[in-house]
């Protein structure tokens, strides 16, 4: 089990390492919040928010919840945890620069992906 320290740790490190372009009106940044986060449409089933990206009143930011990380990857390696961790800020970061380019393609395929959720 990783405490929420050792997930912010991670976060941290693999934030260093994505182009300093990245965070171009990333105001809000990368936060680690404890919450575990389930999508509100129950026909999702037990889906788990792992991380989001928002741009509203509060500026552009990322937001990571470390309980709904702990529900899926609890049993996961150091090495396994970090790769999953990584997968997740690119997604994030990739939403933020679809934003800022006026894009919506990870968007709809993620739109996409949830209703096929809905519809098992």
């Amino acid at each position: 089990m990783f405490t929420i320290d050792d997930i912010g740790a991670m976060l941290d490190d693999l934030a260093t390492e994505l182009p300093q372009e990245f965070y171009n009106e990333l105001n809000g940044g990368v936060n680690l919040l404890p919450e575990t986060k389930m999508y509100d449409d129950p026909r999702a089933g037990e889906l788990y928010i792992l991380g989001e990206y928002h741009h509203d009143v509060m500026g552009r930011y990322i937001v990571v919840y470390y309980g709904s990380l702990m529900v899926k990857y609890e049993h996961c390696t150091a090495a396994q945890m970090r790769e999953s961790l990584r997968k997740l800020l690119i997604h994030e970061f990739t939403h933020h620069l679809e934003s800022l380019a006026g894009e919506h393609g990870l968007e709809d395929k993620d739109e996409e992906r949830l209703e096929g959720y809905r519809n098992t």
